[in-house]
């Protein structure tokens, strides 16, 4: 088999797993379109593992190890991602990535007069009230 085919394959998941990260609002699609990622990399490590080892005549192996490295890694990354996400949810009721973030950022956007109030403003506004 051509180094091709699978190159392409690569290429078109990582594409497809990029385009999840950056367009999705949910935080566990996000985590999933990492994985994708991953597994695009692993089988370009694999693929190209196989080509070089046909080339050089060589037993080595290195792609296929650095591949088990990858795997190990994504299945730590997804077991502490999930445990983020899950405690994040419980504490505010929500995974939508664009909410979290402006919550992080101290903005509020319910203001008694539609105005957008950051936290300590808030606070200041009450406590003078």
């Amino acid at each position: 088999m051509h180094l091709v085919y699978p190159a392409v394959l690569s290429a078109l998941l990582f594409c497809t797993g990029l385009y999840g990260v950056l367009a999705r609002r949910n935080a566990i699609l996000v985590l999933m379109s990492v994985e994708l990622m991953l597994n695009a990399v692993n089988l370009n490590l694999v693929a190209f593992d196989v080509w070089l080892s046909k080339a050089a005549e060589e037993t080595l192996h290195s792609g296929q190890a650095l591949t088990l490295f990858t795997i190990a890694i994504a299945a730590a990354e997804i077991g502490i991602g999930l445990a983020i996400v899950l405690a994040v949810h419980r504490n505010r009721g929500t995974s939508d990535i664009d909410k979290l973030r402006d919550t992080a950022e101290g903005h509020e956007t319910d203001g008694p007069d539609g105005d957008t109030r950051t936290t300590g403003e808030t606070e200041k506004a009450e406590a003078t009230a």
